[in-house]
């Protein structure tokens, strides 16, 4: 657990320490997920690499503070990475994780130098899918989903044009036709991220969880 932009965000190592772990890797969950979720590709990410997996604000382990937003999770990270002392780092971003993944690839490019985008949806507006509370136990705060997915339905209106912006190595993963993210739009991400790379791994939305070697693979040889 580490103190970040005045929340606690819980996360999780894997590899090696010090100077042969090399660029730091992080890995950021999509909305409803938390760290656990990378736990089939963390280990093998980090044969030769230190890989952080987090809990973003109001998910798993990490603080529940009531106040929510993709650019406070951007910050969360900025701050994360800063109370570790991590310089440069390559960043892995699943769905709403992808999001806050660029957004901070735009705000910080002297922070981020490879970013992984998978199965991220495209900062345009969209009819939002019914949102409707599990009746199960929650591992999030849904509050943050009542915040967060009219942020994913209708993006600041700046968000599209800061894609121009990353200057980082990106890969863009899509899932394909099973997923729900509309891939024509996971395309144009590729297009508007400068020399953008586009792979799809036609597993659906969770492709790091569905397809873990495709995904590892993919993720790995982009890495080099």
């Amino acid at each position: 657990m580490v103190q970040a932009n005045g929340v606690r965000i819980a996360y999780r190592t894997y590899g090696p320490d010090g100077p042969d772990g090399g660029v730091p890797l992080v890995l950021l969950h999509g909305l409803g997920g938390g760290m656990a979720g990378w736990a089939d590709v963390a280990p093998v990410l980090a044969a030769h690499r230190h890989v952080y997996a987090l809990d973003l604000r109001g998910h798993g382990a990490s603080d529940r503070p009531g106040d929510y937003g993709l650019e406070l999770m951007r910050d969360d990270v900025l701050a994360f990475l800063d109370a570790l002392s991590l310089g440069t780092v390559d960043v892995i971003g699943h769905s709403m994780g992808g999001i806050v993944a660029y957004l901070l690839a735009a705000e910080r490019p002297d922070r981020v130098r490879t970013l992984i985008l998978e199965d991220v949806p495209l900062p345009v507006p969209r009819v939002p899918p019914p949102l409707v509370r599990p009746e199960e136990p929650l591992t999030f705060d849904w509050a943050m989903v009542e915040a967060v997915r009219p942020e994913i339905d209708r993006p600041g209106p700046a968000w599209l044009g800061r894609l121009g912006q990353i200057t980082a190595r990106t890969l863009v993963i899509g899932g394909g036709p099973d997923s729900h993210i509309p891939q024509d739009r996971v395309a144009e991400m590729a297009r508007r991220v400068p020399g953008a790379t586009l792979v799809t791994i036609p597993a659906g939305h969770l492709v790091h969880e569905n397809a873990p070697g495709a995904f590892v693979r993919e993720v790995l040889a982009f890495l080099g």
